[in-house]
């Protein structure tokens, strides 16, 4: 039989356990001695249920007539247990995790949230997990919830939706500082949601769309003031070269004609006009002998 590594540590609360080092009182002596006489006679039939397989992820912890055995937690491999004297109780060492269910809390600043977590843990010391808790898992559950609880309730709204890892962290160390002396590593904490009443939603999206509005706007703004900039420098242009605003004109009339494939009866300034004019006449002038 092999014997666990893990260290006897039966004083972690404060509490005195008596175990087989303690002088067993006649009658517990009598006892085991009738045991070993039955399995003696009733050898080999009975051997087969006096060993007990024990998986490499698991430890067990004996007892004997009530008392902790010499050997304490033994496993993994086949342990003896002596019939109808020994009682044991097998502790899964490998990690597990619980759902904490959604847990309505009331934040530093008076909303109503719901929160619900994950938890994984896993059992160090099979020895503090069998003697100093009844039930460890049922009770490192419940501990979890009130520890959220409690956590959630010193908090603000926005510490809640913004640092999640954070108060995640803060949980779990303190559920692993109170699970210490039952033997269990409280290993990670995760904050899965963290939901907010119907009213709240409807008031965070309308103060979001807000916010996006409002930037809309402040846009548009800025790009107004761009562009009558850029108008009054065009303006400024034109009013110094009034030819500019000729050109300007000839170009919008081919930009139409490009655009629609039709005709199209327009007025013709009487400035290009008089301009044509003027221009023809000296032609004409120049031209004579």
């Amino acid at each position: 039989m092999e014997r666990s590594s893990f260290p006897d540590r039966p004083q972690s609360l404060g509490r005195q356990i008596r175990t087989s080092d303690t002088q067993p009182i006649f009658s517990e002596n009598a006892l085991i001695f009738l045991a070993y006489i039955l399995l003696f006679v009733t050898f080999p039939l009975t051997i087969w249920f006096c060993l007990e397989t024990v998986a490499h992820y698991q430890r067990i912890v004996i007892f004997r007539l009530g008392r902790l055995r010499k050997s304490g937690v033994a496993g993994p491999g086949l342990v003896f247990i002596l019939p109808c004297v020994d009682e044991f109780v097998k502790v899964d060492l490998r990690t597990q995790s619980f759902d904490v269910h959604p847990q309505e809390v009331l934040t530093r600043d008076s909303v109503t949230i719901q929160v619900d977590a994950v938890v994984y843990y896993s059992v160090r010391n099979p020895l503090d997990a069998v003697i100093q808790i009844r039930n460890v898992h049922e009770s490192t559950k419940l501990l979890a919830q009130t520890t959220l609880r409690n956590v959630v309730g010193t908090k603000n709204l926005m510490e809640l939706l913004t640092a999640k890892e954070s108060l995640s962290r803060t949980i779990g160390g303190i559920l692993d500082e109170a699970t210490d002396p039952w033997g269990v590593k409280v290993e990670r904490v995760e904050i899965k949601d963290v939901r907010l009443p119907i009213a709240m939603q409807r008031a965070m999206a309308a103060e979001a769309e807000a916010l996006r509005e409002a930037k809309a706007k402040i846009v548009a703004a800025e790009g107004e003031l761009n562009a009558s900039k850029a108008l009054k420098q065009a303006s400024d242009v034109m009013s110094t070269n009034p030819i500019t605003l000729q050109l300007r004109y000839l170009q919008t009339l081919a930009s139409i004609s490009n655009e629609h494939n039709s005709t199209i009866i327009f007025p013709f300034p009487i400035d290009l006009l008089s301009m044509g004019a003027a221009t023809s006449g000296a032609t004409t002038s120049s031209a004579m002998p």
